[in-house]
């Protein structure tokens, strides 16, 4: 039972494995025939406004990740110096952390509203058998690759699981900023 726990997690790490190698190479093409050619514009867009990127990031994590965290890796390895580029990640962590916490506590408060299950019906579709086949192995993949993370959260939230334990395994997220995280710096000092 666990092994095949493992090789569901191993398929999704692979899967995010891709989807990094995908983001490299579309930050390498924009780096090298875009970025190169447009330094001033694209410094100035993006790096004089950090609120802006920064709200940007938030929306993103609460509302289901419509961005991938990798790339406000990205735009922070670039923004300053190795301390504010940790100090960024840090932020990044706890914005996601917390995203998927505030998603666990509505799905949690929600799943008695009649309106909720019905929509719960229609988006966690997908995910309810992979919960009822994973349970809280779930939320560690969930917290390591690139499955939605505040979607699992809030269907986490919507059945009777424990908060505590909730709270315990969504630690795993920030594990995995830390691994991006320096696998983004390490990337860069070759």
């Amino acid at each position: 039972m666990l092994n095949f726990k493992f090789q569901y997690l191993f398929k999704n790490i692979l899967k995010g494995i891709a989807w990094m190698a995908v983001l490299v190479l579309i930050y390498i093409l924009f780096k090298e025939y875009i970025f190169t050619d447009n330094q001033d514009v694209w410094i100035e867009r993006f790096y004089s406004r950090p609120m802006v990127i920064y709200l940007i990031y938030i929306g993103s994590e609460v509302f289901f990740g419509i961005f991938p965290p990798e790339i406000f890796m990205l735009w922070a390895y670039h923004k300053g110096d190795t301390f504010h580029y940790i100090l960024n990640l840090t932020f990044f962590a706890g914005v996601s952390y917390g995203a998927g916490y505030l998603a666990f506590l509505v799905g949690r408060f929600l799943r008695r509203v009649v309106f909720f299950r019905y929509l719960g019906r229609k988006f966690f579709t997908k995910y309810w058998p992979l919960f009822r086949k994973y349970g809280s192995f779930l939320i560690i993949v969930a917290a390591l690759t690139p499955l939605p993370w505040s979607t699992i959260s809030m269907l986490i939230g919507s059945t009777e699981y424990r908060m505590s334990r909730y709270v315990y395994l969504a630690l795993f997220r920030l594990l995995r900023f830390a691994i991006y995280g320096i696998l983004i710096f390490q990337g860069h000092q070759l």
